[in-house]
């Protein structure tokens, strides 16, 4: 399994929208970065990803899973984008804030704190353990 996280903001696509998408999930469709693309193929069903809430709130508020691999955007009138298909699994009981990610020194190297304009990122195996800590989830 691999982790990842997925950037919105919450007045474009909410984590209580996501959430309301039930088990039937919601495409991550509108990626227009050739990294993000990337990041999307490499996706299996089951990964795991961060919900963050980018702009306003800045801070991880949910977790996904992907239920679709990468697939046709049909939002992208030139065919060169993809999308893959995520539903909410649960709440982040305290968000964790790009402030609090910073300030930990076990995310010095987190993509969120290095490269935080990138809609969808890879998360390392310790990095997903300390922010799921940080954020009150085992």
């Amino acid at each position: 399994m691999k982790y990842w996280l997925f950037k919105s903001e919450p007045d474009a696509w909410s984590w209580d929208q996501q959430k309301k998408k039930g088990a039937k999930g919601e495409p991550w469709s509108g990626v227009r970065n050739h990294t993000a693309k990337l990041n999307m193929k490499a996706m299996q069903k089951g990964d795991l990803g961060f919900f963050y809430h980018s702009n306003q709130q800045k801070a991880v508020v949910g977790i996904v899973e992907v239920i679709e691999e990468f697939q046709p955007d049909p939002t992208d009138e030139k065919g060169q984008f993809g999308l893959v298909v995520v539903k909410a699994v649960k709440d982040m009981p305290r968000p964790v804030t790009l402030a609090d990610a910073k300030a930990n020194p076990k995310l010095a190297e987190m993509s969120l704190v290095t490269s935080f304009r990138l809609s969808v990122q890879p998360v390392t195996a310790a990095e997903w353990k300390e922010v799921c800590r940080m954020g009150g989830l085992k």
